[in-house]
């Protein structure tokens, strides 16, 4: 039996009918013209990776899933859908992207850099919107057309279930010149291969919400710590840590007893409950020595039981 969402129930009670999985979806990913997966928590993200760009920090060249993967994420709201989202931009593109958003009537959240050094620069705009799917669809396609962000290969003609079942069946990544078994341990977190990088992903222990509506792991309110190896043991690392403000400088002091760069804090959302800060970090070292340093970063944070 299909159990409705509290908004779909409200939707149908009141005369406005909540639209199907299918329908919504394929409208986003026609709109888009990208196809996108279907996630925990009733969510279709659609994953941009700016492979277009080639950046370095420090001598090291960034993969796109290191730390320039824009994303869309998708949640149903009766006869409308959410979307929040992160997009890597260069400087030059900002306004453009910008001034397109906002015609179209999708919010600007926030805007800043992630990294420290990178050459070029890029810098993230979070973005809020709620309305048609494929009227809001359609105008992240064209905020996104006055970027170069490459949308691939994939066309919307392609059903998402199909999508998600090709997404499943696909092999895995080749293994990665790290100890990803040393690195769960310490942690205590398992993670997952994904574009040549080693992405862990903490939630925190209590729902995350936006404007009332619950924000899912999808949607960006988990933890995120990547590692792409740099050879000899060592490993680049970036993401960043979904705090409260009683976590913030607990957790700056903690990586940095450690020999990690805190790049930014700052927030992502306008509406969160709680009121959330988060904190980019950066370095490339001894993975297990940034493993250590990243558990104790952890433990000053709420996060949910391994």
């Amino acid at each position: 039996m299909r159990i409705l969402t509290t908004v779909a129930v409200l939707s149908l009670a009141f005369g406005t009918p909540a639209l199907g999985a299918d329908e919504w979806q394929q409208q986003v990913a026609s709109g888009l013209g990208k196809q996108g997966t279907e996630m925990p928590g009733g969510i279709y993200r659609v994953s941009l990776p700016r492979t277009d760009l080639e950046i370095t920090i420090d001598g090291v060249t960034i993969k796109p899933a290191l730390a320039l993967g824009s994303w869309l994420a998708f949640k149903p709201m009766g006869d409308e859908v959410m979307v929040m989202g992160d997009l890597v931009l260069t400087e030059d593109e900002i306004n453009p992207v910008l001034t397109r958003l906002e015609q179209g009537g999708v919010e600007i959240t926030a805007l800043h850099n992630h990294l420290l050094r990178a050459s070029p620069t890029t810098m993230y705009m979070h973005v809020h919107g709620q309305g048609d799917p494929t009227k809001l669809a359609t105008t992240l396609k064209v905020a996104l057309g006055a970027s170069k962000t490459p949308f691939g290969a994939e066309t919307a003609a392609i059903p998402p279930q199909a999508a998600t079942q090709a997404t499943t069946a696909a092999p895995p990544d080749q293994k990665l010149d790290l100890d990803t078994d040393a690195v769960d341990q310490t942690l205590g977190r398992k993670g997952k291969i994904n574009g040549g990088v080693y992405q862990v992903s903490v939630p925190r222990a209590e729902p995350v919400k936006d404007g009332g509506m619950e924000v899912p792991e999808a949607m960006g309110s988990a933890i995120a710590i990547n590692f792409q190896p740099t050879g000899s043991g060592r490993a680049a690392i970036t993401g960043d840590f979904v705090l409260t403000a009683d976590e913030v400088n607990p957790v700056v002091k903690a990586l940095r007893a450690n020999g990690i760069e805190v790049t930014a804090v700052h927030n992502h959302m306008l509406a969160d409950e709680p009121r959330l800060f988060f904190m980019h970090f950066w370095a490339n070292d001894d993975v297990q020595k940034l493993a250590k340093g990243l558990r104790a970063a952890l433990d000053q944070v709420k996060v949910t039981k391994s």
